[in-house]
């Protein structure tokens, strides 16, 4: 069988690494293509591994597309995208169509219109505005043969607009052995003491992923603890240019200079992990199963995340982190304080979240899954 499957980016970023996990070992039994929008690292380590890579603009939609002159962009894209992807699927016999997101509206199209099977493998929640939810929810329910979902909260949400069986919840898994064997340097490379805390952050920066709450929560954690340091990493999501310059004024108007590292884009991510003592994501929005939660307990550090998402599903309040509200920074500063008095705490968390990563988010359980739902196809 040969599958084609579509992703909207080429960053290395959550929903990215997943993509790549996925093809990658769809390859050991399928013939396996794989159109991305741009150039970039994943469309690179894709290539790496053997994995055909074709570049083509596919009319993803994204927010800023929804005025007028936006729809009417789409339109003429995914016209045009229609077109060149069906000339793919009957050159190489494609059987089975994998859009990864839900901005990969073109997809849907195509399989309808060459009457191949389709999976949709949805990492979102999106809340508002509504219209455009039930929008894209129409699009799953017309022309999804298969749903997979990262959650039990994506698998909520999306639940009102889908029939409930065709949507299935496989948990990410990914290859961890690069974060357990990760160089440790960091602590060295930012000339930090013995005594001081590392707390980090890892986000690609766009309104919901949180660096501005962040900055909140820290405001307070630095006049409370003198020695607690951080660092944030992360390049900007198109579009959002503007919000690297509010983080840098939050960042002078309180005086963090000498407390916060802004490291922006990083590739070494295990090495950023490894050096931490805490590492914290505070979304503002549901985030669906944030992949860098699972490096991180892989990494061995006691995570805090904001009370909402798959959040709830991975951090073990208590045992293995802490959930904190996404609109209360002190009531946030709280919960982290406890981890930030009490190195013990932090040991056992991290070891807690280590195991509950490795037993229970595996690569070969995911592997499993999906391929499981492929053959329930029953794609001759």
């Amino acid at each position: 069988m040969n599958i084609l499957i579509l992703h909207g980016t080429s960053d290395l970023y959550g929903g990215s690494k997943i993509l790549y996990t996925v093809a990658d070992f769809l390859r050991k039994k399928y013939g396996v293509t794989v159109i991305l929008s741009e150039e970039g690292p994943l469309a690179d380590v894709l290539r790496e591994h053997g994995i055909e890579v074709i570049i083509m603009k596919m009319g993803i939609l994204r927010r800023k597309y929804l005025n007028p002159k936006g729809l009417i962009n789409r339109v003429r894209a995914l016209t045009k995208a229609k077109r060149e992807i069906k000339e793919i699927v009957e050159s190489k016999n494609i059987q089975l169509l994998y859009s990864n997101t839900t901005g990969v509206l073109i997809g849907a199209y195509v399989a309808n219109s060459c009457k191949i099977k389709h999976i949709w493998h949805i990492h979102e929640i999106i809340e508002k505005p509504a219209l455009f939810t039930k929008f894209i929810g129409w699009h799953i329910k017309k022309f999804a043969d298969l749903v997979i979902v990262v959650s039990n909260e994506v698998k909520k949400h999306w639940e009102k607009y889908l029939d409930a069986n065709i949507i299935h919840t496989v948990y990410n898994g990914i290859d961890y052995q690069p974060i357990i064997n990760a160089e440790d340097g960091l602590r060295d490379e930012l000339q930090l003491t013995n005594d001081d805390i590392l707390i980090g952050m890892i986000g690609r920066v766009n309104l919901w992923k949180g660096q501005k709450y962040f900055l909140e929560i820290t405001t307070l954690l630095c006049k409370k603890y003198p020695n607690v340091k951080f660092v944030m990493v992360g390049d900007v999501y198109p579009g959002y240019e503007y919000l690297y310059d509010e983080i840098k004024q939050i960042i002078d108007n309180n005086k963090l200079e000498k407390n916060v590292y802004n490291l922006g884009y990083r590739t070494d991510i295990p090495y950023i992990l490894k050096g931490l003592d805490i590492f914290i994501l505070p979304s503002i929005l549901p985030d669906p199963l944030p992949t860098v939660i699972l490096e991180a307990m892989a990494a061995g550090k006691p995570v805090v995340a904001t009370k909402h998402g798959g959040a709830i599903e991975m951090v073990q309040q208590g045992k293995t982190g802490a959930l904190i509200p996404w609109d209360n920074a002190e009531q946030a500063v709280d919960s982290i304080s406890a981890i930030i008095e009490d190195p013990t705490l932090r040991i056992n968390m991290g070891e807690a979240g280590k195991k509950r990563a490795l037993d229970n988010f595996s690569l070969p359980a995911f592997e499993k899954n999906v391929f499981s739902l492929i053959d329930s196809l029953n794609i001759e």
